[in-house]
């Protein structure tokens, strides 16, 4: 157990930081499979920019790595383009 005030500290915040980092994980993946289901071009497109932006603001605050994020970004503009 911690025996200073800033370990405990410390401790309840990465906790919620922890918390937070799994939601928009997880939230982000489930953008990724929604637009790589979709069957429709425009509305593929439309989706687009929203997963890109979710999926960049992953990769700045270091939940994914920055070509992890690229590496995806890349990978759905081809999807759609082969739509």
């Amino acid at each position: 157990m911690a025996n200073h005030k800033s370990a405990l500290k410390r401790i309840r915040n990465s906790e919620v930081k922890r918390v937070r980092n799994r939601y928009q994980h997880k939230t982000t993946r489930n953008a990724i499979k929604k637009l790589r289901d979709m069957t429709k071009k425009k509305d593929a497109e439309k989706m687009f920019p929203e997963v890109v932006s979710m999926i960049d603001r992953l990769a700045k605050r270091n939940i994914i790595h920055a070509n992890k994020a690229a590496n995806l970004k890349s990978g759905l503009a081809k999807h759609i383009a082969s739509l």
